[in-house]
């Protein structure tokens, strides 16, 4: 099967960080106007109205410039737009710390409740986002992802020639990823172990969890040492699925401290309560340079708040 071929380079710019929206026509259906395929498409979400004075205004555009209301369709074309801004987001109060720059990569150590790229409601209070306009690197993507609530050391591209190099390590887990975990501690776990496992984690449901079948997630838990009734463990994961080591230490019966969706799900806060972070860290992420061969391990700065106030955390 042939590849499709790369968009082309979008002709607006970015805001505030934030890519503009690129929507590829679809080449099955054909609809007689532009205008009518983003009306089908947007014109609920967006409200009465509002499709057609954006396209009166010149904010979709195309490769060949802005796009009239009577543009016709182009099956396979190129559109491109800005999401209308929504309420200010709550600023995140924690700073995204550069562990290491060069001209192909930066190695953040990101901190908890900043997401890494932008989804759903958090765009521009993304590490992504901050890091494009505070090191002026508008190409900079990411070669993977941290959860929102986990903080630590995350790996960008700068270089976009080298991007696929960088994600391919993730993808071929060529990399050597540890964490470190606050929960507390039951000498009856027998430690370590290994746990593996089948995940699921549905659209739409929050939480992940476990089915039957032909595994897909393992993961390495030690303990590390304790303190007041509490243990810090060290945590290996091999494989990357969506919250792993959180199901999987509560799995063991050890739920890490501050998570507010295993072993139940909490009430959402508004405004975020950032007092009680979930205590997850990514530690150290190690790899084999796929650009010069290079040995790279970047460790974070990062101490987990539960460690420091044992006290302060239990019950």
């Amino acid at each position: 099967m042939a590849r499709r071929p790369p968009a082309p380079v979008s002709p607006l710019p970015q805001r505030d960080g934030i890519d503009p929206v690129h929507v590829r026509l679809p080449i099955d259906e054909p609809w007689p106007t532009v205008r009518a395929y983003l009306e089908e498409r947007y014109g609920t979400a967006a409200g009465p109205g509002r499709i057609a004075a954006m396209l009166d205004a010149g904010e979709f555009v195309g490769t060949d410039g802005p796009i009239a209301p009577a543009t016709p369709y182009r099956p396979g074309g190129h559109v491109w737009f800005h999401r209308e801004p929504g309420p200010p987001e709550p600023v995140v109060p924690f700073p995204v710390e550069v562990l290491y720059r060069d001209e192909r990569i930066v190695v953040a150590d990101k901190p908890h409740y900043l997401a890494t790229t932008p989804r759903g409601s958090h765009a521009t209070e993304t590490a992504l986002a901050r890091l494009r306009r505070d090191l002026d690197l508008p190409r900079l993507s990411p070669a993977h992802r941290l959860d929102r609530l986990t903080a630590g050391v995350v790996l960008f591209v700068a270089d976009p020639a080298c991007r696929g190099a960088y994600q391919g390590l993730f993808e071929r887990r060529e990399t050597v990823k540890t964490y470190e975990a606050i929960a507390r501690h039951d000498p009856s776990v027998s430690l370590p172990t290994t746990v593996i496992d089948r995940l699921v984690k549905d659209h739409g449901r929050l939480d992940a969890y476990r089915v039957p079948g032909e595994p897909n997630a393992e993961s390495r838990v030690e303990l590390i040492e304790t303190c007041e009734g509490l243990g810090r463990y060290r945590l290996a994961p091999r494989t990357g699925r969506t919250h792993q080591l959180r199901v999987h230490m509560n799995g063991l019966g050890l739920p890490i401290l501050g998570d507010p969706i295993y072993p139940e799900l909490l009430p959402e806060q508004d405004p975020e309560d950032y007092r009680r972070p979930l205590q997850l860290l990514a530690r150290c992420l190690e790899f084999t340079d796929p650009v010069d061969g290079t040995a790279r391990r970047y460790v974070s700065g990062r101490v987990l708040a539960a460690w420091s106030d044992p006290a302060g955390w239990r019950g």
